[in-house]
C-alpha cells in the first residue's frame, strides 16, 4: 500500500429516528479493522447525501428514487399524535384524524409525510424542525402528528401520544446508489438482512474452524468407518461367498 491510498471505511447516514446501534456492534465484531462512521442527516436530505458520495449507505425514509438508488424496506412504523398529558386525547387508546379535525396540528418543514391535504387547523407557522413543534405542543398551542419512532426521540415527562389509526405511515428502508454497491455494502446488506458469518455472501467462515483445518495434521483425520454389509466375518474372509450349511446325513434302516 502507498502512502497515497486511504485505509477502507464504511460511512452509514441515517434519519432521525432510526437506531443503527445493533447493526453497528454486528459489523464491528465481523469487520474490526474497517471503521464505520455514522452521519446523521435529515430525512429531506440524505438522498443527496448518498448521490454525493458523503456516505456509502443510508437508513432512509421511503419513497426514494428507485430509477438511481437500491432499497431494503425493513419496517413500516406506527403513525402517532403527540399531545399534552392533560389533553383529552391522552383518555384515549387511539383516535382517527377525524377525532383531530378540530385541532391546531402543526406541519414542521422537516415532517415525513406526503399529505394529499393536511388534517387538523393550520397553525400559525410551520416550525422549522420536528423538535421545534415538539416544544411548540409543550406550549399548549397545538398537536403533532409523526411517525412514533420520532415521538420516542423527543420524548418528554409532560408529553405523551396515541396512535392514529387511519393516518399516513412512514416505512424505513437500507438504501445506496445501485452503480455503487461495493463489496462493504454488500458485507452490510448482508448484516441488515440477518446472515450469518457464513453465509455472508458466501465469502468467510468462521475463524475457528479455519483455525482447526490448519492446524489439523492431514495424518490425523479419521477415516469413515466401512459401510455394514450384511455378511458375516467368515463370508467375507472368504471372498464374499458363503458356503452353504450342509445337514446330517441320514442313517440307512
Amino acid at each position: 500500500m502507498t502512502g497515497s491510498e486511504e485505509s477502507p471505511s464504511f460511512r452509514l447516514a441515517y434519519v432521525p429516528g432510526v437506531t443503527p446501534a445493533k447493526w453497528v456492534r454486528i459489523w464491528n465484531e465481523r469487520l474490526p479493522d474497517i471503521p464505520l462512521t455514522l452521519v446523521q442527516v435529515p430525512a429531506a436530505e440524505v438522498p443527496e447525501v448518498l448521490r454525493a458520495g458523503d456516505a456509502d449507505a443510508g437508513f432512509v425514509r421511503l419513497p426514494v428514487d428507485r430509477t438511481f438508488f437500491s432499497a431494503i424496506p425493513l419496517y413500516t412504523e406506527t403513525t402517532v399524535v403527540v399531545v399534552p398529558k392533560d389533553h383529552l386525547i391522552s383518555a384515549a387508546d387511539e383516535v382517527t384524524l377525524a377525532d383531530l379535525a378540530d385541532e391546531v396540528l402543526f406541519h414542521p418543514l422537516d415532517d415525513v409525510f406526503d399529505w394529499d391535504g393536511p388534517p387538523g387547523e393550520p397553525a400559525f407557522e410551520r416550525p422549522a424542525t420536528t423538535e421545534d413543534a415538539i416544544e411548540l405542543v409543550a406550549a399548549n398551542v397545538g398537536l403533532l402528528v409523526v411517525p412514533q419512532s420520532l415521538a420516542r426521540l423527543h420524548h418528554r415527562k409532560d408529553l405523551t401520544y396515541r396512535p392514529v389509526t387511519d393516518a399516513p405511515r412512514s416505512s424505513v428502508a437500507l438504501s445506496w446508489p445501485e452503480e455503487a454497491t461495493t463489496d462493504l455494502v454488500e458485507d452490510f446488506i448482508g448484516i441488515v438482512r440477518g446472515r450469518t458469518v457464513n453465509s455472508t455472501r458466501g465469502r468467510t467462515k468462521p475463524e475457528a474452524e479455519q483455525q482447526r483445518k490448519r492446524s489439523e495434521p492431514s495424518g490425523t483425520r479419521q477415516k469413515p468407518a466401512p459401510k455394514p454389509t450384511g455378511r458375516s466375518p467368515r463370508a467375507r474372509k472368504a471372498g464374499g461367498q458363503q458356503t452353504p450349511r450342509r445337514g446330517k446325513p441320514r442313517r440307512r434302516s
